[in-house]
This record gives structure tokens, C-alpha cells and sequence, in this order.
């Protein structure tokens, strides 16, 4: 009876979500720290407890990163506060051309615009907003004053991660029998609050009837810490602006030919 009551609300709750986040203006800043577990895989298997230490503390920066999302009810930015190498004393350059640049979302107009950086040069990414088929549960738990409730999806996992790269990428995905192998899908597990009543999130996530303050997919978690309610719309919001226009899809095929460049060059070198 209790989970045919709940439903019943939460039903109510997102009938009336459209209209109350049109009434209601809302902007705000949240911060986030992303974690993602160290994965070896064979490799690491050969290295000793110390060593993966060590491996681990130099690879903090790409494992530990802190997040802003400035948001109102109708678009958000979503940007990687900065950080210095403890052991180097220098950013992370070659880690930034595989990782998330300046991030935008407008859910009205259901577009995404992303900033990112290649060898040297500039794109700006614009595309449509991939919608997220969330399944919400009924439970609970609290992250910080906000009483959060749990949703899952399956997303594409090229949806999360057209903006990273790795040198099997260049392996053309077909089997054996060179049939074209089916998209892989990843578990995303979000937890909302209704008690800030946008539909935003972190980074690709969004779509759930209240701020997403906590969200894992893979290995990583993105965590709220810390959010800042402003009761109107003053918080500045502004799309990424600069860079060549590109789309997802276009993007990755520019970085993946400039990859099998280089390999192409490499070997050329040895022969």
C-alpha cells in the first residue's frame, strides 16, 4: 500500500514538475568531486602494492577532480576547476586532449555545446541533447540537508564517452566474421532531490525531476558537495563560444584519423 501511495505522489510530482519549474525561477552553483577507481588490468597485476601507490599518486589528477555546475531551470555549464601536479608542478596536457572540456547544456532547446582542445587546436561541439530513459525507484537517502531519490538508465557507452580516447579505439569495431559488434550500454546510477526543482545535473546527465546531486557510471562517481540556491535567475550562464564547429560524431572521426596519423608516422619512422 506505502509503494502504491508513493507512486501516486511522485506521479503527481512529475505532472506538475514542468509547471512548477516555470513558476518557480531557480540558479544556483553546485560543486562536485568526480572519483574514478585505478584500473591495471594485467599489467597492474605484475606490480607490487607499493608501486600501484606510486602509480596511483601520479595519476591523481586524471582520478580526482572537483567540478562546478552553474545552473538555472532551463540551462546549465558544467566546468573542471584547474589543478597543478603535486609531484610535476605542471597541468596535465596530454590527459586534457581525452577528458570533458567546458560543458553547456540548454534543456529547452535541447542542445549541448563543449569545448574541446586537439593537438593545438580548438572545436567547439554542438549537438543535440541525448535523451536519457531514466527508471526511477522509490529509494531514499540523504546527501548533505537534501533528501535524494534513486533512478537508473542504460545509456550508449559512446553517449559518455565520445570525448575520450584510446589507441584500441583505432581497431575497427567488427568481430571475427566482420559483422559490425553491437554498441555497448552502461549502468548509470543517479540520485536526485525534488527539493531543487531542475532538471539538471553534472556533466552528461540530466533529465530527472530535480538536481541530480550524485551520479556513477563505470568506475567513476561524481559526488555533490556543496550547493549554493539563489532564489531568480542571476547566476551568469554562457555557452563555450569559441573553436571550430563540429559535431559528436564529426569530432571523434577528426581525432581518430589524427591518431592513425600519427601511428602511421610512427611506424614509417621504424621502417
Amino acid at each position: 500500500m506505502k509503494a502504491i501511495l508513493f507512486k501516486f505522489v511522485l506521479l503527481i510530482s512529475l505532472s506538475l514538475f514542468t509547471f512548477n519549474t516555470n513558476a518557480q525561477k531557480i540558479s544556483g552553483k553546485a560543486t562536485y568531486i568526480s572519483k574514478s577507481k585505478m584500473e591495471l588490468g594485467n599489467w597492474g597485476a605484475t606490480k607490487s602494492e607499493g608501486e600501484k601507490k606510486q602509480i596511483a599518486a601520479r595519476l591523481k589528477n586524471r582520478l580526482e577532480k572537483t567540478y562546478v555546475l552553474s545552473f538555472n531551470n532551463t540551462e546549465s555549464n558544467f566546468l573542471e576547476e584547474e589543478k597543478i601536479d603535486a609531484i610535476s608542478g605542471a597541468t596535465d596536457s596530454w590527459g586534457g586532449y581525452f577528458t570533458r572540456g567546458d560543458h553547456y547544456k540548454n534543456i529547452s532547446e535541447q542542445k549541448l555545446v563543449q569545448s574541446q582542445e586537439f593537438y593545438g587546436k580548438r572545436f567547439l561541439v554542438k549537438d543535440e541533447l541525448y535523451k536519457i530513459d531514466w527508471t526511477m525507484g522509490t529509494e531514499t537517502k540523504k546527501i548533505g540537508q537534501y533528501t535524494c531519490y534513486r533512478a537508473k538508465a542504460f545509456v550508449p557507452s559512446s553517449e559518455l564517452s565520445w570525448y575520450v580516447f584510446s589507441w584500441g579505439d583505432l581497431r575497427a569495431k567488427t568481430n571475427k566474421e566482420g559483422e559490425e559488434v553491437e554498441e555497448k550500454l552502461t549502468l548509470v546510477e543517479a540520485w536526485y532531490t525534488p527539493q531543487i526543482p531542475v532538471t539538471q545535473g553534472p556533466a552528461e546527465y540530466w533529465g530527472l525531476p530535480g538536481l541530480i546531486l550524485e551520479v556513477s557510471a563505470n568506475s567513476t562517481t561524481l559526488l555533490c558537495v556543496e550547493v549554493v540556491i539563489n532564489s531568480d535567475d542571476k547566476v551568469a550562464i554562457e555557452a563555450p563560444d569559441k573553436g571550430k564547429e563540429i559535431t559528436k560524431k564529426n569530432y571523434t572521426l577528426t581525432v581518430r584519423e589524427k591518431m592513425q596519423e600519427m601511428v602511421s608516422n610512427r611506424r614509417g619512422r621504424r621502417g
